[in-house]
């Protein structure tokens, strides 16, 4: 189950943020900040060879101890995160992946 969701602007900065526990938000808030960082790192683009194809979905982009965090950035370098719960349900890549496909059609 998700338990917060961002949607960051092109600079990094935060248009939209829901969390589920308000008493988790700086927590969540304080993640989603750090997960930039993998965020930029993956989409930076020394990163990338000539022939790749960009991938809008970046997968996982760490791991803690009671949550996932995935990452989607736009052509426009809007950048989606999601936080999951680790222990309740496991999700498979395909499912967040389609999380991040609606969330990016809506």
């Amino acid at each position: 189950m998700a338990v917060a969701v961002a949607v960051i602007g092109k600079e990094n900065s935060p248009l939209f943020v829901k969390t589920v526990a308000p008493c988790n938000e700086l927590k969540f808030l304080y993640t989603i900040h750090t997960s930039l960082d993998v965020v930029e790192e993956k989409i930076s683009p020394g990163n990338k060879s000539s022939g790749d194809v960009r991938e809008l979905y970046l997968g996982l982009l760490y791991p803690t101890e009671d949550y996932k965090v995935y990452g989607y950035v736009t052509n426009t370098k809007t950048k989606f995160i999601v936080i999951v719960e680790t222990s309740r349900t496991t999700l498979r890549d395909n499912e967040i992946r389609q999380m991040f496909h609606k969330l990016h059609a809506s």
